[in-house]
């Protein structure tokens, strides 16, 4: 074998590890989104159809594979399977991938974990307008703990980026009330900001907000032109596009390293 080849090898190889284990972690992390919004444990408690009841059995559960075989659908009453949890799969398996693709194996592994926790808190609060502080405060405290050793922003812009990250938010929310009598922003957003400032640095907060306006504007927009009634009331999933806005700096500053 060709050195080239044996280079190819290795990226091949570490490209498929990456994404395996983006697949069996996105299954877990489907399964936050489906049941703990709802009071349902994440860690007892079998697996069951939520059509039939029917408890699902090892090979209703392999990631993304069993759900291409089903169509969809359960085997047992045909109820249509959630999208989620095919959607997570692939989405933390591409994550996988992608770290694993663009960095060494420490550092691939730190990157995609806080990935994985972005991809769970976009699809929550898209889902039920909901940032448990269960996984915003865990992605703060890697940020601002392991990412000493991986992350290329200093300790101090990265603690400088969690308090600003969240001061502005939680100011912006504190003035959105007393001037308009309701609630606008929640203390998820505030503290999803901080702990993003945790890993990148208060420099990348303004691009992550910019980023996360743009995108949330042309969803809008999106909504609008596909006939949804929209008013003062409407609900924004802002967590979610600050989730999206994050992914480009993160790869910025994580490709700094090398």
């Amino acid at each position: 074998m060709t050195p080239l080849a044996i280079v190819a090898w290795s990226d091949t190889a570490r490209l498929l590890a990456g994404a395996g284990l983006g697949l069996i972690v996105g299954s877990f992390l489907a399964t936050i989104v489906s049941r703990w919004p709802r009071g349902g444990s994440v860690v007892t408690g079998r697996s069951r159809c939520d059509g039939c009841d029917r408890v699902l059995g090892p090979l209703d559960l392999v990631p993304l594979l069993s759900w291409l075989m089903a169509r969809g659908r359960c085997r047992s009453c045909g109820t249509r399977i959630d999208p989620v949890h095919p959607l997570v799969e692939l989405g933390a398996a591409l994550i996988g991938a992608l770290c694993a693709w663009l960095f060494p194996p420490a550092t691939a592994l730190f990157m995609a974990v806080g990935g994985w926790i972005l991809l769970t808190l976009a699809v929550m609060d898209a889902r039920h307008f909901w940032l448990p502080d269960a996984l915003t405060l865990p992605l703060a405290a890697l940020g601002l703990t392991l990412g000493d050793w991986i992350l290329p922003a200093s300790f101090m812009d990265r603690a400088l980026g969690a308090g600003l990250g969240a001061g502005a938010l939680f100011l912006l929310a504190l003035g959105y009330r007393r001037l308009r009598g309701r609630e606008g922003l929640g203390l998820g957003d505030a503290k999803l900001l901080g702990a993003i400032g945790g890993w990148l640095g208060w420099q990348a907060l303004p691009f992550v907000l910019l980023v996360a306006s743009v995108t949330a504007l042309l969803w809008v927009a999106a909504l609008r032109l596909a006939g949804r009634e929209l008013n003062a009331t409407t609900r924004v999933p802002l967590g979610t596009f600050l989730c999206i806005a994050a992914v480009p700096a993160w790869l910025l500053t994580g490709l700094l390293l090398f």
